[in-house]
């Protein structure tokens, strides 16, 4: 009986043991006891691909912005605010994990106090990288490995397409729009993926890559750049600001002089992907998918 019970606690352990599962995350890899199966989404662009993935988390934010992540709203709790979440709502939920990413991250030593916290931030000037090695972990982690693999593969072919369709066309400025306020974000910086993925280089002089809310510019200074695009992305659409549009506040006579403006290349991209779900699948496909019918139209 002793034997038994000792080969039945060893077989207990190895059990255990093989449960152990580790995830990549953006502070490394972490090992859970088990692999999850009720999760907590405290970042949209997280969320978005684990719906892409076919995983439906069981708590997400309040608000989700997003048009295509609207479906979680009926099926999710939701647990606070993007930057506040709240404990108690969370507590109630009892996920087996808590993912905080990007503006949630600051977060993560707080919601671990309910469940254990993963990081899963991208990096906006490695953004791509950051995507696929964030899709390929929750794939893993959730055993959705070939569905993880198929939608890696769309995204390849997606930016190939868009590489295609940058080619030598010229160069660019990634305008951020917030009411009559202008930022622009260069080469390295939180939104300097765009000049990565189309191969256009940034017009004009260097600008701070480590300003997370870009350099502030005028009109004039648009003007003397005169990049050939300008891809815009417009904040108070993507968070339902009552502001003027980013329309409005490039439609001035200074921007009129530009090649971009007078060759029709002005792209207004889906702001609320590009600024609410970092990296989300879905929010950075239908973002590709607009650069490249922008610059191949």
């Amino acid at each position: 009986m002793r034997l038994l019970l000792s080969a039945g606690f060893t077989a207990l352990l190895a059990t255990g043991a093989l449960a152990d599962v580790t995830v990549e995350t953006a502070q490394g890899p972490v090992t859970l006891p088990e692999a999850p199966a009720k999760v907590a989404v405290l970042d949209l662009g997280v969320a978005d691909t684990l719906m892409a993935l076919g995983v439906t988390p069981a708590a997400v934010p309040d608000k989700l912005y997003l048009d295509h992540l609207q479906p979680l709203a009926e099926q999710a709790s939701p647990v606070g605010t993007l930057q506040e979440p709240n404990l108690e709502k969370l507590a109630a939920v009892a996920p087996d994990l808590i993912v905080v990413a990007n503006r949630s991250a600051v977060k993560k030593d707080a919601v671990a106090q309910v469940a254990p916290a993963i990081d899963m931030t991208v990096d906006g000037a490695g953004l791509i990288g950051d995507a696929k090695a964030r899709l390929t972990a929750l794939a893993a982690l959730f055993g959705k490995e070939a569905e993880g693999e198929a939608l890696a593969a769309t995204l390849d072919e997606k930016l190939a397409a868009l590489t295609e369709a940058g080619r030598d066309k010229g160069t660019a400025l990634v305008v951020l729009t917030n009411g009559p306020k202008m930022s622009a974000y260069g080469a390295g910086s939180r939104f300097g993926w765009i000049y990565d993925v189309t191969g256009l280089p940034q017009a004009g002089q260097p600008l701070d890559a480590e300003a997370s809310h870009g350099d502030a510019i005028s009109h004039e200074f648009i003007a003397q750049t005169n990049p050939d695009w300008l891809f815009v992305l417009d904040r108070g659409a993507a968070i339902g600001a009552d502001e003027p549009s980013a329309q409005a506040t490039l439609d001035n006579a200074l921007v009129h002089q530009t090649d971009a403006w007078k060759n029709g290349h002005i792209v207004y991209l889906p702001a609320d992907n590009v600024y609410l779900a970092p990296g989300g699948y879905t929010a950075l496909g239908e973002t590709l998918d607009a650069l490249a019918a922008a610059l191949a139209g």
